[in-house]
This record gives structure tokens, C-alpha cells and sequence, in this order.
């Protein structure tokens, strides 16, 4: 005949640190602060959105619809390409600034490293600013970002097609980006191929890179398969 076992009674010691364990809040969710990029009309927007309401994450949109020169720009940009890029510089960096005092994890539609790394340049490039207009322009980005947030991940949207982005252009109809040229939106596209590099290379942030030419993030298998690509890239 078998004799019944017994378990041991836990020690006072045990006990009170398993009750302990129970009363302790679960660990809070490490706040995590992501950007988008991409080309004029890859769909930031859209997506940004979409991250937000699905993971709960706070939404800074790009200060597009109340920038006082952007339609100006779009019909002289020589005249205004500086001006312009200082606007953005200053509203971006509000952006981080107020990211940095937001408890949860925030979404960023556009980058801040866009501006420095591919817009002044390729505006410079294009004659639209000067020599001393860059470098005062540079000056500004140095000293405005010292200390600023940064995001630890950016979502970068690939359109190589220039068409593609042309057609969501036109139907966004955004009335300042009716005089959007082919050309430039290419040579755009030149710079936004090696950005991903850049931005793991030179400013060490963890890239996701997604080609939406042909991939509606909208509605059904498109949005679940970039909204499982995106849940993928938060979590490692």
C-alpha cells in the first residue's frame, strides 16, 4: 500500500513574496517613438493613421495643410525652397519636442532626417538654393536638434514607380501639389533609394522598408499584410 504524499508548506518567506509578486502592476510597455518616410504621395498619411488607431499610438501628422508657404513654393520654388525648409525645420522640431513629453508611443508622419538628407539637397542640387543657403540651412538643423527626441524606427515606403505616386497625388487633390512634375518627383525617388541606408548607417535607427507600388494598405489583404509586417518590425 502506497503511502500518501504530502506536499511541503511553504515557508512565511515564500508566502509573502508570492504575494508580492501578485500586487505588482504588470511591467509598463517600453514607449517606442516611429517615423514614416517616403515620397511625395506613397501614403504616410494613410498609414500613420492606420498604425495609430491600431496600436494605440499617439498621431503627429506632417504640418502640410497649415504651412503659410507651401503653395508659394510650388510656384516659385527658388524663390521659397529656404524659406520653406526652415518652416519645416521648426515645426518637426516642435513635433519632437512634444513627443518627448507624451507618455505613449507616438507615430511621426515624415521624418525630421527627410529634410537634411534629401530635400535641402536635392533643392540645392536643382539651383533652388544657394551655396550659403544650405550651409545656414545645415547650421539651424545642428543646432535646432541637439536635443531633441529621435525615433528609435522609421517605416520607409518604396513607390519606384513615379506614375503610381503621380495618380495618388491627383487623388489626394492637395490644390499646392496640382503643379507636381514628373521629373522632380524622380529625382526624388533617386535620393529615397539609398535613405534606408542612411538612416541605419548615420543615425543608427531600425528601418523597415515596404514597397507599396502595387499594395493597398486600405482595406483587406493589403492592410493586414502591412499591418502584420508593422507589428513584426515594433516588436524586435
Amino acid at each position: 500500500m502506497k503511502k500518501p504524499k504530502f506536499e511541503a508548506v511553504p515557508s512565511a518567506a515564500r508566502v509573502a513574496r508570492a504575494v508580492e509578486s501578485a500586487r505588482r502592476p504588470p511591467a509598463a510597455k517600453k514607449k517606442l517613438f516611429v517615423a514614416m518616410a517616403g515620397n511625395i504621395g506613397a501614403g504616410k498619411t494613410t498609414a500613420a493613421k492606420m498604425v495609430s488607431q491600431k496600436f494605440g499610438f499617439e498621431l503627429f501628422d506632417e504640418p502640410v495643410i497649415d504651412n503659410r508657404f507651401l503653395r508659394p513654393y510650388y510656384g516659385d520654388m527658388k524663390r521659397w525652397s529656404f524659406t520653406l525648409q526652415l518652416e519645416f525645420l521648426i515645426r518637426r522640431v516642435e513635433h519632437h519636442e512634444l513627443i518627448h513629453k507624451v507618455a505613449k508611443s507616438c507615430i511621426q508622419d515624415r521624418t525630421l532626417y527627410e529634410d537634411p538628407e534629401i530635400f535641402a539637397k536635392y533643392l540645392h542640387g536643382l539651383g533652388n538654393m544657394t551655396d550659403t543657403e544650405l550651409e545656414l540651412y545645415f547650421e539651424y538643423f545642428k543646432r535646432l536638434t541637439k536635443h531633441v527626441a529621435q525615433p528609435e524606427k522609421v517605416i520607409c515606403f518604396d513607390v519606384p514607380k513615379v506614375d503610381v505616386l503621380l495618380s495618388r497625388i491627383k487623388t489626394r487633390g492637395r490644390e499646392e501639389e496640382k503643379g507636381i512634375q514628373t521629373s522632380f518627383l524622380r529625382g526624388l525617388n533617386g535620393y529615397y533609394a539609398t535613405f534606408p541606408m542612411v538612416l541605419q548607417g548615420k543615425y543608427g535607427v531600425d528601418v523597415l522598408t515596404i514597397d507599396v507600388t502595387s499594395l493597398d494598405i486600405r482595406n483587406g489583404k493589403g492592410r493586414t499584410e502591412f499591418l502584420d509586417k508593422v507589428s513584426t518590425f515594433l516588436a524586435r
